[in-house]
C-alpha cells in the first residue's frame, strides 16, 4: 500500500514548512510520504536547520522548492503554513484537499541571536505538538 502523499506550503519554503516537513518525517515518515514548497523560492533558513538539529533531526540537506517543482506529484494533503501562502494559494493544484494551519512567521531580522532561536524553537514546537495531534493517530 502506498503512503499518502503530504505537501508543507509556506511562503519562502524556507522555515515553517522546512521543519514541518522534517518533523513529520523523522516522527511519521513510516506512514506518510513527505515534501515541502513555497509560492516563492528562497534558502532554508540556518536557524530552522539549527533548532532542528537540537531535536536530532537533520534539515540541513534540504532546499527551498516552488509549488511549480512539485506540480506533478499528486498529493492527498496540502497544509498552508501560512496566511500568505493561504491567500495566494487557499487550494493547492494535485491535492485532493488542501487546509490551513498557520503559524507565526519565526522569521525576525534583529535582536539577539539567542532571542531569535527561542523565536524559532517556539514556532517549532508548536508545529511539532500540531502534527502529533493531527497525524500521529490517522491518516489524512
Amino acid at each position: 500500500m502506498t503512503k499518502p502523499k503530504v505537501l508543507f506550503v509556506c511562503t519562502a519554503n524556507a522555515a515553517r514548512s522546512q521543519m514541518a516537513e522534517g518533523l513529520l518525517r523523522a516522527r511519521y515518515g513510516d506512514r506518510y510520504e513527505v515534501y515541502s514548497a513555497g509560492t516563492r523560492q528562497s534558502k532554508v533558513s540556518v536557524r530552522a536547520i539549527a533548532v532542528m538539529r537540537e531535536i536530532g533531526i537533520d534539515i540541513s540537506g534540504h532546499r527551498s522548492k516552488t509549488l511549480d517543482e512539485v506540480s506533478g506529484i499528486p498529493f492527498d494533503l496540502a497544509v498552508t503554513l501560512c496566511d500568505n501562502a493561504h491567500a495566494v494559494c487557499p487550494v493547492v493544484p494535485h491535492a485532493k484537499r488542501t487546509i490551513h494551519k498557520g503559524f507565526a512567521d519565526p522569521h525576525v531580522t534583529s535582536g539577539r541571536d539567542e532571542d531569535l532561536l527561542d523565536i524559532y524553537r517556539r514556532i517549532r514546537d508548536e508545529i511539532a505538538a500540531w502534527i502529533d495531534g493531527e497525524f500521529g493517530l490517522h491518516c489524512p
